[in-house]
């Protein structure tokens, strides 16, 4: 059922937009010398350059914040809250690893901590696929990143263990 319709509808989408991008901003202040740090570390030769992870990210926030509208507007908050509610905590721990791995440096916390996040993404597709197909469609690339992105933190901190607390 459509609980959302007309000018809310559209307000709704930059309203989702704009709250995966304050995720994205929290995550940002934490890697202001991200590239620095990036470059200063032993990566795996499979590592992508340093370059590529903003406009990646920048896709991916744009998508996570399409889909949480889409389930916003087949639902509602009401009818999608414990959809929109894992959305939004998997958003918060999106932020936080790049707090654990740039600024303070926790090998393992980071590495824990996006394995943990990997599992929320994963909730939050079953969710949203459950309420609307092409909203869960639309995190399989963040999944699928995440998934990389586990890999690489591990190889990473595994090369680098002088450098992490």
């Amino acid at each position: 059922m459509n609980q959302v319709s007309g000018r809310t509808k559209w307000l709704g989408l930059v309203g989702w937009l704009a709250v995966s991008f304050v995720a994205a901003a929290f995550g940002a202040v934490a890697s202001v010398h991200a590239g620095e740090f990036y470059q200063s570390l032993a990566r795996p030769g499979w590592a992508p350059p340093g370059w590529l992870f903003g406009p990646v990210w920048s896709v991916l926030y744009t998508l996570m914040g399409i889909s949480a509208w889409l389930v916003w507007v087949r639902r509602g908050f009401t009818g999608a809250r414990t959809a929109l509610v894992v959305f939004l905590a998997q958003l918060i721990a999106n932020g936080l690893w790049s707090w654990l791995f740039f600024a303070w440096h926790k090998g393992w916390l980071s590495f824990s901590e996006v394995i943990l996040l990997w599992a929320m993404i994963l909730c939050t597709v079953v969710l949203f696929w459950r309420v609307r197909r092409s909203a869960g469609v639309l995190l399989l690339p963040y999944l699928a990143w995440v998934s990389f992105a586990c890999a690489l933190c591990f190889a990473t901190w595994r090369l680098n263990t002088q450098l992490f607390g």
